[in-house]
């Protein structure tokens, strides 16, 4: 009896300490298994090149800032030095966020193009913050870097940078990171699928679609008549006049996707009123993000991370 009384005891132990094991190796696997799970009611954070207004933007400590905020992807860009390396930078140039015409002031009509500047020419560079002061100690990073940084603490979004996919995976590969990765862009599905088909393991890929542009109507109507079911629409609108955003939210959801909508810019969200600054002002922010989680957004875009995810926090939106 003793010895079976034991027996129960240890089984009842190993039951509960399964039950307590940690369901997901690392936060960014948990990040990424919500973007897999069309029906989950946890709204997913993306900061805009990271924490830009405290520190140069898509550089190594703005990426640190929003991991300690909690937020769930580091959005960046990409751009290719003139060795073939890829580095973060939204620009084509590196006038606004670096003091290349100090360091390069002996060399008259020297090209500030990433494209033709080797990565020892890009390191020599300073980062600015958004007031164009010059941090001395930060220099832009390259993906690898950032990569390297973001692993299992935050899943990432390319934003500029499809036309490097191969590239961009090679590394993610490398460093076991391509599950943790989300790329975008506005190619035709059958360009996406050939290229994806190409390998045997793939980073997540989302269509951006502007519902009030030609293109993007035309990109959007051939994913419905298709039948391809995306993890998520990145949807871009410009007003609410027309009812249009609530007809894609309608179709997105039907489909079985999830929403992302970018609350960084005015014009990329209906206009004055629906963005992040409208929300900061507002004496509850909830008068203007209330609004995409009625619609079923579960994806959002921000310049204000902190704020928003306080807010999600306070509404049960935000806990993993």
């Amino acid at each position: 009896m003793k010895k079976a009384l034991l027996l129960l005891a240890a089984l009842c132990a190993l039951a509960a300490c399964k039950e307590s094991a940690p369901k997901y190796a690392n936060r960014a696997e948990a990040i990424a298994a919500q973007i897999h799970n069309p029906d989950s009611k946890y709204v997913v954070v993306a900061c805009h090149r990271g924490d830009w207004r405290n520190f140069p933007e898509n550089s190594i400590p703005a990426i640190e800032s929003i991991i300690r905020m909690g937020a769930d992807i580091m959005e960046l860009d990409l751009k290719m030095t003139s060795d073939s390396v890829l580095v973060l930078s939204h620009d084509g140039t590196v006038t606004r966020c670096t003091n290349f015409s100090s360091v390069f002031k002996n060399e008259p009509g020297k090209s500030a193009k990433v494209k033709d500047l080797t990565l020892a020419e890009i390191k020599q560079l300073s980062l600015k913050r958004a007031h164009n002061i010059t941090i001395d100690t930060l220099r832009m990073p390259t993906l690898r870097e950032a990569l390297e940084c973001c692993k299992d603490r935050i899943c990432v979004n390319v934003d500029q940078g499809y036309e490097f996919y191969d590239e961009v995976l090679a590394i993610t590969e490398e460093l076991g990171v391509t599950d943790q990765i989300l790329i975008k862009g506005k190619k035709p599905i059958e360009v996406v699928a050939a290229h994806e088909a190409a390998y045997e393991h793939n980073m997540m890929y989302m269509p951006i679609v502007d519902i009030q542009k030609p293109k993007g109507i035309e990109l959007f109507n051939s994913y419905l008549e298709q039948g391809v079911v995306p993890l998520a629409y990145e949807v871009c609108w410009q007003t609410n006049d027309d009812g249009a955003f609530d007809e894609a939210c309608k179709k997105i959801l039907e489909q079985g996707s999830k929403i992302w909508v970018n609350t960084i810019w005015a014009s990329l969200c209906g206009g004055y009123g629906n963005d992040d600054d409208a929300a900061y002002v507002a004496k509850d922010p909830g008068d203007v993000y209330q609004q995409y989680l009625d619609k079923g957004v579960s994806m959002i875009q921000t310049d204000r991370p902190e704020f928003l995810i306080k807010w999600l926090t306070s509404k049960g939106r935000h806990t993993l």
